[in-house]
């Protein structure tokens, strides 16, 4: 008896060394992928300098330098005059506040330590370290999924792959740098939920949810996507008290909280995105209540209830349905926003708001675009689903729902490729964890020292039965013994044969690993240099390398210093609604319209005003109390993202509300040009003659080298605006309005004779009055 409870204690003993090592191998692990995560995002900083990137960013961080500086109440009260004029905008009621908050509450704690950073920091940082959390993130889901070691490589994937890094680098200051975190954790403790079945667990996936709402409108994918995996749970006859767990907490308090968001407000519970998490709500209860009925009934006796039950459900799901339908009948949109009509229709925004599909992220992406974005994982998903069916859980069932719903998203708009990734990488994991297991374990089962020593093993452990073992075989109960025989005797075999199956010869497993390192190899080196080179420059900088060196295009800063320094603090500046964040930020001026998009009509104005010829333009903008007309120019140094690439959309757009501005105008034989072949109404619109104004005389001939042809229109004057800045490079100017004319000579000799003749009526005398 001594030798097998000593046997057993340093087996325990072992056992536990090897887990405790483990554990620490794996939080290593962890920390050096949150350090890859961290660094690999750097490269914006490293290369170029810390500043914001891109547009919508300057706008949040404007919003952060006020929240640092006046405080949360005045934060949630603050209505922006230089913003929308002379509209205004109230930012409180109608900003995401996730991000803003966050930033300020790091902002806040570093100061609190004596850690003095400026909000810009702070901002630029901000999108690095969250992505170290969703990586983070990814290893918690797909470890609750499958096991720690698909975790590992699914997190190692993620912090690398570049559709995630081409929103999380180094000054991308965006909605999205906090909201993929949020997203991914909603998903792992919905997972959590429902595999233990923890209303502990189900709490905090409300407030991560209520988090995810405060960051991002991409909520309501969450929102969506959870009910959907419910109701697939109950078709396929998975309904388990875990699931009502799982969902039933998150619909009440989710959206309780939900509603406290100022932007969202009753849209949580008046806008169709959210009535199909009601509807499985309500089926849900139905099930519920059917299986407790069940359970009290005789099965004669549970039909008639059965009956009863889903009859008055349907009654009440018709009643919930038309009830619905009545509140969103008056609305054209039946309820759905714009955005979300387009990703169920991809025809949508074409042909009815042209100011959505006019932004670039919204147009569907290319295949070149995923091979860019997820590179080689586009190869491994697949693999992942089948494993994710072998065998099918839950869990796993979520994470091919996740992905499918993504696929098609990102199908619709490029910038959703952004959703897909975690799925990608959580399902690639799996499969290289799966690929690595089978290969690592072939090769291990077939060197020939250890088969003879894992065979005599195996014999002295069949000889020597563990001391538990033994105490469970003194005194089985008769009900159990045919079920210990068949159990010993069936089990080593399926064992053995489950082993075999899984072991391939050791060549193409020691190929298949090779192959699959190399493989890993292509993909960290797409990843380093997507991240060094493809997502790292700033829109506000530019550069580019020629044979005669490397060029720094700092245009747009040294306009809105400009701006900043020669003009008045309440002038007006107008320009296409892309530069509006920034001018209000870096500039300090109030815009006509800016990035948010609140409003078609004024911005329609604006694109009217830009298409229009320049008396009518004039008219416009001195009536929105404009002083100033920003356009951007990339005719001079090739820079294709300028004023004249968007102008159709802005005659769109304009169009659509005032009918006088028509596409076809602008259009010769269907061709968009500025040549001599463009029409008339292009010519001598005013965006043509303010990109295009004096461009003769850089070359003498006015070539345009974004649309690689002269210009049509070389020699002009302008009478209505007169230029005050061109930056360096061309790429920014602008205009100022010229005071209204005089009246014309013919009306004051009209007024001068009638005062004539009224003063010799009064006999000379002015009255004193006039």
């Amino acid at each position: 008896m001594p030798e097998p409870q000593s046997s057993v204690a340093s087996s325990g003993s072992v056992d536990r060394l090897r887990n405790a090592f483990g554990g620490v191998l794996c939080t290593f692990t962890l920390l050096l992928i949150g350090v890859l995560a961290f660094s690999i995002r750097l490269f914006s900083v490293i290369k170029y300098e810390s500043v914001i990137h891109e547009f919508d960013p300057y706008f949040n961080y404007r919003v952060t330098q006020f929240l640092s500086k006046n405080g949360i109440y005045e934060f949630w009260n603050w209505f922006d005059d230089r913003t929308w004029y002379p509209l205004g905008r109230v930012i409180g009621g109608t900003v995401y506040p996730g991000l803003t908050l966050t930033a300020g509450t790091i902002w806040w704690l570093l100061n609190s330590l004596n850690i003095p950073l400026s909000v810009e920091t702070v901002c630029v940082f901000t999108a690095p370290i969250f992505s170290v959390n969703a990586s983070w993130a990814t290893y918690l889901l797909t470890k609750e999924t499958k096991d720690p070691g698909a975790g590992l490589m699914a997190a190692t994937i993620l912090a690398m792959v570049p559709s995630y890094i081409s929103r999380s680098v180094a000054g991308s200051y965006d909605n999205e740098a906090v909201a993929i975190f949020a997203l991914i954790f909603t998903f792992y403790l919905y997972v959590k939920t429902l595999n233990t079945g923890s209303l502990f667990y189900a709490t905090l996936n409300a407030l991560s949810y209520f988090y995810m709402v405060c960051s991002w409108g991409g909520y309501t994918f969450i929102i969506n996507l959870i009910p959907m995996h419910v109701l697939l749970c109950i078709v396929t006859g998975r309904y388990s008290s875990r699931l009502y767990i799982a969902y039933a907490p998150l619909i009440v308090l989710g959206t309780l909280l939900a509603a406290l968001v100022p932007v969202v407000g009753f849209n949580a519970v008046m806008t169709s995105e959210h009535f199909a998490s009601f509807l499985v709500f309500i089926i849900l209860h139905v099930v519920a209540l059917g299986y407790y009925i069940k359970g009290l009934l005789t099965p004669r006796l549970f039909k008639v209830a059965m009956t009863f039950v889903i009859t008055v459900g349907l009654a009440v799901c018709f009643a919930v349905a038309a009830i619905l339908v009545a509140l969103i009948a008056s609305s054209p949109t039946k309820g759905w926003s714009g955005r979300s009509l387009s990703l169920l229709d991809p025809t949508y925004a074409s042909k009815y708001i042209p100011i959505i599909a006019s932004v670039s992220e919204h147009q569907p992406p290319t295949w070149p675009s995923y091979f860019m974005d997820i590179n080689v994982l586009a190869f491994l998903v697949p693999a992942g689903i089948i494993s994710c069916f072998l065998p099918l859980s839950d869990a796993s069932s979520f994470l091919v729902l996740y992905l499918v719903t993504s696929v098609y998203f990102s199908g619709v708009m490029v910038r959703l490729m952004l959703v897909l990734a975690p799925a990608a990488c959580i399902l690639s994991g799996i499969a290289l964890s799966e690929a690595f297991g089978v290969l690592t374990r072939s090769m291990k089962f077939q060197r020939p020292t250890l088969d003879d020593g894992s065979s005599t093993a195996g014999d002295g452990s069949s000889d020597t039965p563990t001391n538990s073992e033994m105490v469970s075989k003194e005194k089985p109960s008769k009900k159990n013994r045919k079920k210990d025989r068949d159990s010993e005797g069936s089990s080593p075999v399926d064992h053995r044969t489950e082993e075999k199956l899984l072991v391939l010869p050791c060549g193409p497993s020691a190929v298949g690993i090779m192959l699959l390192i190399i493989l890993s190899g292509f993909y960290v080196v797409h990843c380093v240099w997507a991240a060094a080179e493809a997502y790292s420059a700033p829109s506000i900088v530019l550069t580019s390398r020629s044979h005669d060196g490397f060029h720094v295009f700092d245009d747009f800063r040294e306009a809105y210093g400009w701006l900043r320094h020669n003009t008045d603090v309440d002038d007006k500046v107008a320009s296409w609604w892309d530069y509006g964040y920034q001018t209000t930020a870096m500039a300090n001026r109030t815009v006509i319209v800016d990035n948010n998009t609140w409003n078609n009509t004024h911005i329609a104005t604006v694109g009217t005003a830009m298409a229009s010829p320049e008396k009518a333009a004039w008219e416009i903008f001195n009536s929105l109390d404009v002083k100033y007309v920003l356009v951007i120019f990339g005719g001079l140094i090739g820079y294709p993202s300028d004023d004249i690439n968007k102008f159709l959309w802005m005659v769109r757009i304009g169009g659509g509300v005032f009918p006088q501005i028509k596409e076809a105008d602008y259009l010769k034989d269907g061709n968009y040009r500025v040549d001599a072949h463009g029409t008339p109404t292009m010519l001598n619109s005013l965006m043509y003659k303010l990109c295009y104004y004096r461009f003769v005389e850089t070359d003498g001939k006015g070539y345009d080298r974004v649309r690689r042809y002269e210009i049509g229109k070389k020699h002009f004057k302008l009478t209505h605006f007169e230029e005050v800045f061109t930056t360096h490079h061309w790429m920014v100017r602008i205009y100022k309005l010229k005071p209204q004319k005089n009246r014309v000579r013919g009306k004051l000799k009209f007024k001068s004779s009638s005062k004539t003749s009224s003063m010799r009526k009064t006999g000379g005398k002015k009255s004193p009055w006039q």
